[in-house]
């Protein structure tokens, strides 16, 4: 069973999200916190494996309490809520040890997947909405800092930077698989080397050093 902890200071979302999870198989809401003061003592004091947190919250705003769970409860994996408006907040977030990022106007059914993502301690990504926030992100990059990606890059195999650049244009693991002929199982494979060898945390991270880099452009 997977202990879910929602954050969020909207009493109608927070009731939202836990009709959703409460209706799958194997999840379970635990506890609610309006702000972010209120999550990070209710993770210390009981077992969370999966902290939803919003970014914007009185008290204490969702990546403060992102940093202090990473500090006091390491073990919580955290998905923080967010909108294509906050794109600097995202980038801090993924920076700072986020699982990943779920926007709130998603479907339940992603909602469901990122929870069970997180909890497998995988990154989540949204493929319908990576290739819009990397590009974003990665909008206005500098030379200097594209220099530095290709030499990050240096150390990847031929096929590793085919993976690579896939991930870069927002494609999960089974549908990088289908254009480069693997299974799913290779391509996680081949997504755990590259973000050992990049030093990258997660998925998001490493798109955007490929985008940096001019991968698949």
């Amino acid at each position: 069973m997977i202990r879910v902890l929602v954050t969020d200071d909207e009493p109608l979302i927070r009731a939202g999200i836990r009709m959703i999870l409460s209706s799958a198989d194997g999840m379970e809401v635990v506890a609610e916190a309006a702000n972010g003061r209120e999550a990070v003592d209710i993770a210390r004091s009981q077992r969370v494996d999966v902290a939803l947190l919003d970014i914007q919250m009185p008290v204490m705003d969702g990546l403060t309490a992102l940093a202090e769970l990473r500090r006091s409860a390491p073990e919580v994996r955290v998905l923080i809520l967010t909108t294509f408006g906050e794109r600097q907040n995202v980038l801090r977030a993924l920076g700072a040890g986020s699982a990943g990022f779920l926007l709130k106007d998603s479907a339940p059914a992603e909602l469901m997947r990122a929870v069970r993502a997180a909890a497998a301690g995988e990154a989540y990504l949204s493929p319908g909405a990576t290739r819009h926030v990397v590009d974003s992100l990665a909008s206005g990059g500098t030379a200097d800092r594209a220099e530095r990606a290709r030499r990050r890059l240096e150390k990847l195999t031929v096929r590793e930077r085919d993976v690579l650049t896939l991930l870069g244009e927002g494609l999960s693991n089974a549908d990088a698989g289908q254009r480069i002929h693997m299974s799913e199982a290779t391509v996680k494979t081949y997504v755990s080397r590259i973000l050992a060898k990049l030093e990258c945390d997660n998925r998001v991270q490493a798109a955007l050093l490929a985008r940096d880099a001019g991968l698949g452009t």
